[in-house]
């Protein structure tokens, strides 16, 4: 599993923990712990692939490997090193390094062993042994330890992104007990997704690092272990990734039919729309649209009518979480619950979906929008009996009323809205004096900034703004760059933002870094609305010590309601589906994994294609 500091808090969202595969022999391990060894965690239930598995079903094994993977995003970047909060991390940094184990992306909730063979769990659940393999080496030769992992551990929870420290809390001790065996040690045993968060984590190498500033900026390319290594690098502009061809894990079941490139190529852009014409002309290969505008009206072109450049959609089959503009309840004008619930009053999504996004999108309505983790209806009885401690201590309407975003009719006339908004914001306090909204006892004048990077949203920001002044709010809209919005948001230096966040089907842990207490005011935390609240953090527990399937449903709905009606964030929208524009040089798999979209892992380069787009490019095809 590749991954970097935002890699990790997703890869840590998938790993799990409790119900192990059967016991089996793997090649390998050690004689003496042979016996006891598990090729994969599973969190529920058993693994959809034994210990005798060739590949996943969703690759092509016989894949051919080479060509260029092209792509582009919107920003800059400033470092190599994505394990800090220090600087703009490059994208796909996280690529050269691996972690202990992987996960498959056609089963939800479980891990398969990479870095190491397999796995020795204690019978208490307070201790797990990782068995390394021996043939795993570093992109230099030397191979793979146990002190790697245990420095790997200290090393990102002492210096790293807070996101580590938090997220590995639960790990009372590291101990190598041996050159290719290294074992943890758990404070709860409950917290049933801990040992495969520590399987997510990334591995470095102890002797390249202790020779380095960990938590500094750096453009030296840091040593790795995986397919890819980085290659070129143009400080801010590009960086690409060659495939290694000597990879030690290539034949590997969880390896086999991916990472088919041989070479990743990622250019930056500073403006969206500059970009997509850059994939118009052919200056890279690969894009998902998020943008529905451009989707529908901006590739009316020759080359995507005679199917040179292609225009697919992808079924997303996983969560799509919560995208919304989240509100910093740290600032004082923000924490009263009904200011924040009246500023959703002032958004008209209808109007906006209508008018600008051309329908495709569908009213967000859960941090866990489109899974069956998303609350509906009213809380089940499982679901009471975890909110029924809380009574008084949340919103009444966690128990009596669903969570229903505030709609219109989408004709840009949304008065009755703009009323309640308005009674909202008396009872708190505010009041229109001379068609300023003001505070009634500080006389502070309540004004917003939004604060974005991509000039894209500006639309949707101008069209919020129009409802909000209505009620007497002063708005400004504050665009900046990407490194600098980076880092105003590491600093928390913000008061209305966007922000998406997305969880896997098994939840866990890592939900305390994006809605616990213990992250509101720590620096660089995903935590983007500063919540701090201690019946979420019971409920995040709940959730982390959930025993089943049925049970770790009621929490995350549970959680869900409260963190709904607590009005951290606005709803914005979402959709159940990937848009990819791409030029047709690719191949892929007859199977889609279910709960990935497949690029850049599976896909390949097709020679005859390739051949035929540069004939055509060229002008003598």
């Amino acid at each position: 599993m590749r991954v970097s500091r935002r890699r990790f808090v997703q890869a840590s969202a998938l790993a799990v923990a409790s119900s192990l595969a059967p016991l089996v022999p793997l090649p390998g391990v050690a004689a003496a712990s042979e016996a006891e060894a598990r090729h994969g965690l599973s969190l529920f239930g058993d693994l959809k692939y034994g210990p005798d598995f060739a590949h996943f079903d969703y690759v092509s094994p016989d894949a051919p490997k080479g060509g260029l993977f092209h792509m582009a995003t919107v920003s800059t970047f400033s470092t190599l090193n994505p394990f800090t909060l220090k600087g703009v991390a490059a994208a796909g940094t996280g690529l050269p390094f691996e972690s202990l184990l992987d996960g498959a992306a056609d089963e939800p909730d479980s891990a398969y062993g990479l870095i190491a063979a397999g796995v020795v769990p204690a019978p208490d659940r307070r201790r797990m042994r990782f068995l390394l393999r021996p043939e795993a080496r570093w992109h230099d030769g030397t191979p793979i330890t146990a002190a790697d992992v245990a420095f790997s551990f200290e090393i990102l929870t002492t210096e790293g992104d807070p996101v580590y420290a938090t997220q590995l809390a639960g790990v009372e001790g590291v101990e190598t007990t041996g050159t290719h065996e290294v074992a943890f040690a758990f404070a709860d045993p409950d917290n049933r997704k801990l040992p495969l968060i520590v399987g997510a984590m990334p591995i470095v190498s102890e002797a390249y690092f202790r020779e380095r500033a960990f938590g500094e900026t750096t453009m030296e390319p840091p040593l790795g272990s995986g397919p890819y290594r980085i290659g070129k690098v143009d400080a801010g502009r590009s960086i690409s990734f060659e495939r290694v061809a000597d990879y030690w894990g290539a034949a590997l079941p969880a390896n086999v039919g991916r990472h088919n490139f041989g070479t990743i190529l990622i250019d930056y852009y500073r403006d969206r729309t500059v970009m997509v014409e850059a994939l118009k002309a052919g200056e890279f290969d690969f894009h998902e649209e998020f943008t529905s505008k451009v989707w529908a009206t901006g590739y009316d072109i020759a080359a995507v009518e005679e199917g040179w450049l292609v225009r697919d959609v992808l079924e997303d089959n996983t969560p799509s979480g919560v995208q919304a503009f989240f509100v910093n309840t740290r600032l004082p004008k923000f924490r009263d619950r009904r200011v924040r619930q009246a500023l959703a009053y002032a958004f008209d999504f209808e109007w906006l979906n209508k008018n600008q996004f051309y329908g495709l999108y569908d009213r967000m309505a859960s941090y866990f929008e489109n899974s069956e983790l998303a609350a509906r209806g009213l809380p089940s009885a499982a679901e009471l009996a975890l909110l029924e401690p809380y009574r008084g201590a949340v919103p009444e309407e966690v128990f009596t009323t669903p969570f229903v975003p505030p709609a219109t009719d989408g004709s840009g006339n949304n008065r009755r809205n703009l009323r309640a908004a308005r009674a909202l914001l008396q009872e708190a306090g505010w009041v229109t004096r001379e068609g300023a909204l003001v505070h009634g006892e500080s006389g502070e004048a309540m004004t917003i900034e939004f604060l974005y990077f991509e000039p894209t949203f500006e639309r949707i920001y101008a069209a919020f703004s129009r409802s909000l002044e209505r009620l007497g709010i002063a708005v400004t809209l504050r665009l900046v760059d990407g490194a600098q919005y980076e880092e105003r948001m590491k600093s928390h230096d913000f008061e209305i933002t966007t922000n998406r966040f997305v969880f896997s089907l098994s939840p866990g842990a890592e939900l305390n870094a994006f809605f616990g207490s213990v992250t509101a005011d720590q620096l660089g935390s995903p935590n983007t609305a500063g919540i701090k609240d201690p019946v979420v953090d019971s409920l995040i527990a709940a959730v982390v010590g959930a025993r089943d399937r049925p049970g770790l449903l009621a929490a995350a709905r549970a959680l869900d309601r409260v963190l709904l009606w607590g009005h951290y964030m606005i709803p914005q929208w979402y959709k159940g589906a990937h848009h990819l524009v791409y030029w047709n040089k690719f191949a892929r798999p007859a199977l889609k994994p279910r709960y990935a979209r497949g690029v850049v892992d599976t896909w390949w380069v097709d020679p005859e294609k390739d051949a035929a787009l540069r004939a055509w490019r060229d002008g003598t095809g």
